[in-house]
């Protein structure tokens, strides 16, 4: 017997479950950023810096990987159960991050974090998609763009200040409280959340395939021209690895009966282009995210902190560009017409920088990143609803929870091409980032405006790209919730 998620629920009781999710969002995106600026006071007080990166890079492969085995779960045995588990994951993971004695330790700690931390972003974007219509979800997803700003601009001073004048291990225990009251609140609300009775099975080799070929590929991009030079054997070895393994993934998912990505997704049009749209757009927004600093710095003159307060406007920007592209979903017969202005509003700017890197004064620079990332901010709430709008609703989670992981991981890719293009300058760039203030001459100014050059060019190219695929994906009507969604995701 099917129970399907009801999708006739009342505006009171969509608000009623919405802070839940929020809070639970907050957790997993506040976590990505709180521990940035607290990382040399825990390199110096554990007494290992070297080591110190793992703290970050074990959070971002263990949260990346199990993105699609949530989504599964969730398909299989309901949003609820999953979700408190995510939470209570993330909560114990906090707990041992806070007393971890060594650098060592407090990675697998962080590891352990990222395991639940990877599902609360991708469940709530799910539940949200249970509890509102396609026509309607576009508004709500100005609320996943405005906790991802919330945790930008909240998280690195708020790091600073608990590790400067508390104690390094607050940035950890502030996640149980805020869990305990995101784990009750959910708890609660989601009771009405009726769980889709259908006949699934979770692939675990699947599941296991997918682990193994991203963990090398993200190990990959984060080592590559920092620890490694691309071209060392254990990069390459590394990049093997995961082509091996996702190719064992690729066979898994066209002979399992039941994949861990059905093939109906995977399969899917809308899903396929979308993805493809979302993960260059936001791939390029987090890849200009990083490497700016290092321009703002080296480039414009500011001091470490000015730079920090300087990208503001792109954390402002994203939560303009997704508002004004969600509430216009349900008014536009064609709904892809916002985000392509959007792109090549993007597009536009991106290429004014190119042509004017270090001539560009820092208010008119300012404007211009303002207007890449307003535009950039129309393509992930129209990429996400039409995904959802696509696929039959037993397959929410799993759609859901595959594109926001190969988003991730093209994000992680453009990431780390704009940061290798940016530190090959001479090692200008590596002596901006060992300096509050980098007093650089003239020829290294050049060089470092050169390389953002070659950045901004490649962002213009990817932006096209994107666009190509937003152009490309099928845009089908938004279902309201009276209409039945989609019986497969052909």
């Amino acid at each position: 017997m099917n129970s399907e998620p009801r999708a006739d629920f009342s505006r009171p009781e969509i608000l009623s479950i919405l802070p839940g999710l929020w809070l639970a969002m907050l957790l997993g995106a506040l976590d990505q950023t709180i521990v940035a600026t607290a990382m040399p006071t825990i390199g110096r007080e554990l007494g290992d810096v070297e080591q110190l990166p793992w703290v970050v890079t074990a959070y971002l492969l263990a949260s990346v990987a199990v993105t699609p085995l949530y989504g599964k779960l969730a398909d299989i045995h309901g949003r609820r159960i999953v979700m408190l588990s995510a939470i209570a994951i993330f909560v114990i993971g906090s707990v041992a991050c806070a007393l971890s004695p060594s650098v060592p330790i407090l990675a697998v700690a962080r590891a352990f974090q990222g395991a639940g931390g990877g599902g609360l972003i991708s469940l709530a974007q799910t539940i949200i998609a249970d509890i509102v219509s396609p026509r309607e979800r576009g508004r709500y997803q100005v609320h996943i763009a405005s906790v991802f700003a919330a945790a930008s601009l909240a998280g690195p001073p708020l790091g600073g200040l608990l590790a400067d004048h508390v104690h390094w291990s607050a940035i950890f225990w502030i996640n149980i409280p805020l869990g305990a009251i995101a784990f009750v609140f959910t708890s609660e609300r989601l009771r009405n959340l009726p769980k889709v009775a259908r006949p699934h099975k979770l692939d675990v080799a699947g599941a296991l395939l997918l682990v193994f070929a991203t963990t090398p590929f993200l190990l990959a991009l984060s080592w590559g021209g920092v620890k490694y030079a691309w071209t060392s054997a254990i990069v390459l070895a590394l990049f093997v690895a995961a082509v091996v393994f996702a190719l064992g993934f690729v066979w898994r998912t066209r002979t399992a009966d039941e994949p861990l990505i059905p093939a109906s997704v995977l399969g899917n049009q809308v899903v396929k282009t979308a993805t493809v749209a979302a993960g260059l757009a936001m791939g390029v927004f987090i890849g200009l995210s990083i490497v700016m600093p290092v321009y703002l710095e080296g480039v414009a003159g500011l001091t470490a902190s000015m730079s920090g307060l300087a990208l503001i406007p792109l954390m402002i920007g994203t939560v303009i560009g997704a508002t004004t592209a969600g509430r216009s979903m349900a008014r536009l017969t064609n709904y892809k017409r916002l985000p392509m202005a959007g792109m090549a509003m993007a597009f536009v700017a991106c290429a004014i920088i190119a042509w004017r890197p270090c001539d560009l004064p820092f208010p008119v620079l300012e404007g211009v990143l303002l207007v890449v990332t307003i535009g950039l901010g129309t393509v992930l709430p129209t990429a996400t609803v039409s995904i959802q709008n696509a696929v039959a609703r037993h397959e929410l989670g799993a759609a859901t929870g595959a594109s926001n992981f190969f988003r991730q991981i093209g994000s992680a890719l453009v990431a780390a091409v704009f940061g290798a293009i940016v530190f090959s300058a001479s090692g200008v760039a590596q002596e901006v980032a060992r300096s509050e203030h980098a007093a650089l001459d003239p020829a290294s100014i050049e060089a470092l405006s050169q390389a953002f050059r070659h950045v901004y060019i490649g962002a213009c190219i990817l932006i096209v790209i994107a666009m190509a695929f937003f152009a490309a994906m099928e845009m089908r009507p938004l279902r309201s919730g009276a209409e039945p969604p989609p019986e497969s995701g052909h």
